[in-house]
């Protein structure tokens, strides 16, 4: 028996779909936060329109889905995939109030309650 790295004749890899429940809402917010970011940076183009990317970024997110299965099944690169997460995450930190003024907020609200 002989141990070769080549694939076998006619073999393919599997893709699979798993459903995702995600609620309109929170697809349509990423997406609209990436239009705005497309359109401030003036971007022309990008190869999937902002919800089909949103949507792929929040699988990579929620579920732990591997950014090459993600990238294979929807037909660009893994590096592509991984650009969008990246992208992604930098607009929903600078969306998200900082550390310093929700402890404050924070602290405000217990010392009203009490």
């Amino acid at each position: 028996m002989t141990n070769t790295k080549e694939r076998a004749e006619d073999t393919y890899s599997p893709v699979y779909q798993c459903r995702l429940p995600l609620s309109t809402r929170t697809v349509s917010h990423l997406a609209d936060l990436l239009r705005r970011h497309l359109k401030a940076i003036r971007s022309r183009w990008r190869i999937l329109p902002p919800g089909k990317i949103a949507v792929i970024v929040l699988a990579v997110l929620r579920h732990d889905q591997r950014l090459a299965d993600m990238a294979g099944g929807n037909d660009v690169s893994e590096s592509t995939v991984r650009r969008w997460r990246d992208e992604l995450i930098g607009l929903l930190a600078a969306y998200a109030p900082r550390l310093d003024r929700a402890l404050r907020k924070v602290a405000k609200h217990v010392l009203h309650a009490s």
